[in-house]
């Protein structure tokens, strides 16, 4: 099944693995030059506070990765599946990846609050209108 708003799935799946290889490409030198070590015995969260603040910002990013994006993976995969992943639905998918594109560079290179919390809020509006509109479809309303 090839419908457009596999397209954006797959963009934001690779995008969270560009994070993953930035998250690296900087946690690796910095615990080095650091000479940081990891204590399994103590919580994560004294190991993170031994990281530059812009070390973590990556980490932080590639954590929020995985959280609201399960939605929309979930609600495209979704849209797909009923035969609604193209038109408007596939816009509305690649407006919420190139969303979570620029959350991803403000938080990782500045890391400034205000932006984000307004990117964030922006990108979770346009998830939540792709989810009433893939809700619509199943419950037999409109096409959505």
């Amino acid at each position: 099944m090839q419908t457009p708003i596999l397209n954006a799935v797959i963009a934001l799946v690779l995008w969270t693995f560009v994070m993953a290889f930035w998250l690296y490409a900087t946690r690796l030198p910095a615990i080095i030059r650091g000479k940081i070590v990891y204590d399994p015995s103590r919580p994560a969260s004294e190991f993170m506070d031994k990281l530059p603040p812009n070390v973590r910002w990556k980490a932080d990013n590639y954590n929020h990765l995985h959280e609201q994006p399960t939605i929309f993976y979930a609600t495209a995969i979704t849209l797909a599946i009923l035969g609604a992943g193209g038109g408007l639905n596939a816009t509305l998918a690649w407006a919420y990846v190139a969303l979570r594109v620029v959350h991803s560079l403000v938080q990782a290179t500045v890391n400034a609050v205000m932006p984000r919390f307004f990117i964030f809020v922006a990108g979770s509006l346009v998830l939540l209108v792709l989810a009433v509109r893939a809700a619509l479809i199943l419950l037999g309303g409109p096409d959505a």
